[in-house]
């Protein structure tokens, strides 16, 4: 799978998350230009924080629910991703 061009990169995300994990709050924020320069970021992958909330983490540890957040992202870690910051919650939580 080739890289997608930079602006496409949020919204190829957001709709990887909400179809996997059905979310009932989301914001993806793309971090690039905070890490200009970086060596990771030399192979034109991003950095991306993401802030889900989602029933789908309901009953997870931490590490289960960023899993669930990286496997939904399938392949785009490998072409379009370097860094994913990431803060995953229940609705119960996020209240």
């Amino acid at each position: 799978m080739a890289a997608l061009p930079r602006e496409q990169r949020v919204a190829a995300i957001r709709a990887a998350l909400e179809a996997a994990l059905s979310p009932l709050s989301l914001e993806v924020a793309d971090d690039s230009h905070r890490h200009a320069g970086h060596v990771g970021a030399a192979d034109g992958r991003g950095h991306f924080s993401v802030d889900i909330v989602s029933q789908a983490f309901a009953g997870l540890s931490p590490i289960a629910r960023h899993r669930a957040v990286y496997a939904a992202m399938g392949g785009l870690m490998e072409t379009d991703i370097h860094a994913l910051a990431i803060r995953a919650r229940t609705p119960e939580e996020a209240a």
